[in-house]
């Protein structure tokens, strides 16, 4: 049954207590060495196999194991954490249920043990969420769940959860911030060490935490010589900012491709483990996370999600940076609950995270010919992409994909023939705005000058979502561009352009903080100062 409930919550409702499971402040690494190997996870999760991946191990030149979280009934790692922290609550607590906020794979997690120890859940999830996630909660709870649709974003479907907490007596079981959670994800450390007695790199991704803590404080404790590398995206490095810091910082945005690990916050609890167990962290880009979950398909024929690609994504980029050659090196694939639309993205990127193809813009002149000589300068590069837009009598932008066998050296080589033949470019292989939308908006500039300024949206993907963002900013301002993309994700991906007076930009900012969906001005871009904007009054 799902319940879409409406309204907002009250001050006096956000401040009520609510219950959560009774927590140790700081367990000592013995306390959690003795939690990871008596958790009763195994009630309900399996020991995933840990397979050698052949080719990227051929690839990178080092043994690459692969902990196949995937394999899970829930298809991510997230049931142990969740099975373990409900298995240790009392009859009394488990009687009252539980409730969780989620809209991924916590929440599956969560309605899968409430089912398996016959308890009522209550799972809340935004309304945002794609009814494909909301049916496998259902699926997962049976008969013992109820989801809640509530809100649109993760912010306000946790504060009603927490509300239900107070009102009913039923216990939050939180995604990543408390021991018990910490020690169930910790258990996969566990049987890596049985599996590898030699290992020397673990690549770990993080999003809240909980994951890299339990694995961390159990593996250097077994061998400290084993190097744990935390792994993030760099559009929610959420433990590097926080290990800056000293202390848990909020980002201000977090990037929705990896929706699994988008978390502004790390945990407390997750933090000071990491703080003294963790190495290193190395963050990657979503083009590496692309090819990540190219390489895994290649070695095992599973698709997993972005958040899950993330170990895969960290080995290549650190085997290069280090030179590392001839060792053990293990990720955790920690999860495959990928939405099918997102595969079109990941298929677009992969070969730019792979260093084999590379985007750029050039000026051609207008002329006949003018392609031949430019094709002929390219050599024996094989074209992947070509969009033309005739931009003035003398002159033509376009757009290049080009393929690669030698990777960024034979780029460089290609820009330098280019530069010595006069030709006018630059690389676009790194320019986000360019690979996500103007490389399908070549289409010529204004023919006057529009005074425009040019912001990209995170729209939530919801019925209204459009409304809202006309009637709070289309009204008052000239909407002169729009480009929007659905990835497959809970928010799409908008380019929007404005003509704002000068004298009105305080009141368009005032009105943009009203809208409160995450922006970011892109006047200045080269890759739409190139092919889009119009010249200047």
């Amino acid at each position: 049954m799902t319940d879409k409930t409406q309204g907002s919550l009250t001050q006096a409702d956000q401040a009520k207590p609510f219950t959560q499971p009774a927590q140790a402040t700081q367990p000592t690494q013995q306390e959690y060495l003795v939690k990871i190997l008596q958790a009763p996870v195994y009630d309900a999760a399996i020991a995933s196999d840990l397979v050698l991946m052949p080719s990227l191990s051929k690839t990178l030149g080092n043994q690459v194991y692969l902990k196949r979280e995937d394999q899970q009934p829930v298809k991510s790692f997230k049931l142990r954490g969740a099975y373990n922290c409900i298995a240790q609550l009392g009859a009394e607590k488990q009687q009252a249920g539980v409730v969780a906020a989620s809209a991924g794979n916590h929440a599956q997690g969560v309605a899968y043990a409430a089912a398996r120890l016959k308890i009522k859940a209550v799972i809340v999830m935004p309304e945002t969420t794609p009814e494909i996630k909301v049916e496998a909660v259902k699926h997962f709870g049976a008969d013992y769940v109820q989801v809640v649709q509530y809100g649109t974003s993760f912010d306000q479907a946790s504060e009603k959860a927490k509300q239900i907490c107070a009102e009913s007596g039923m216990t939050m079981i939180p995604p990543f911030d408390h021991p018990d959670v910490i020690a169930g994800q910790g258990t996969i450390g566990k049987e890596i060490l049985e599996h590898i007695h030699d290992l020397q790199y673990l690549f770990v991704a993080v999003g809240g935490g909980g994951l890299a803590a339990g694995i961390a404080v159990y593996v250097k404790q077994i061998n400290p010589n084993i190097r744990i590398i935390a792994v993030e995206s760099e559009e929610s490095a959420c433990l590097q900012a926080a290990l800056e810091k000293g202390e848990p910082v909020t980002l201000s945005s977090v990037g929705i491709f990896a929706d699994g690990v988008a978390v502004k916050t790390i945990g407390q609890e997750p933090f000071r483990l990491c703080k003294e167990y963790v190495d290193e962290v190395v963050t990657v880009t979503n083009d590496e996370i692309c090819t990540a979950i190219k390489d895994i398909f290649d070695d095992t024929r599973v698709i997993a999600e972005p958040a899950g690609a993330l170990s895969v994504a960290a080995m290549r980029k650190y085997c290069a940076q280090h030179s590392v050659k001839g060792a053990n090196i293990a990720g955790i694939l920690c999860g495959a609950n990928i939405n099918f639309h997102t595969l079109r993205y990941v298929s677009e990127r992969c070969e730019l995270g792979e260093q084999k193809e590379a985007v750029f813009a050039v000026k051609l002149n207008e002329q006949k010919g003018a392609f031949k000589d430019f094709c002929a300068t390219l050599g024996g590069l094989n074209i992947s992409e070509f969009n033309y837009r005739y931009a003035s009598d003398s002159e033509a932008h376009i757009f290049v994909g080009v393929k690669l066998k030698r990777g960024k050296a034979e780029f460089a080589e290609l820009l330098g023939r280019l530069q010595s033949a006069k030709y006018e470019c630059f690389d676009l292989s790194d320019n986000e705005l360019a690979k996500l939308h103007v490389r399908h908006m070549v289409g010529g500039r204004p023919h006057k000058p529009l005074n425009e300024t040019l912001f990209s949206f995170s729209f939530p993907e919801y019925p209204g979502a459009l409304m809202h963002f006309l009637n709070t900013l289309g009204q008052q301002w000239n909407i002169t561009l729009f480009h929007y993309r659905n990835h497959g994700a809970a928010q799409g991906l908008v380019l929007v352009g404005f003509q704002i007076p000068s004298d009105e930009r305080a009141l368009f900012d005032s009105h943009l903080a009203k809208l409160n969906y995450s922006a970011q001005e892109h006047t200045d871009n080269p890759a739409y100062q190139f092919f889009l904007a119009s010249d200047k009054v």
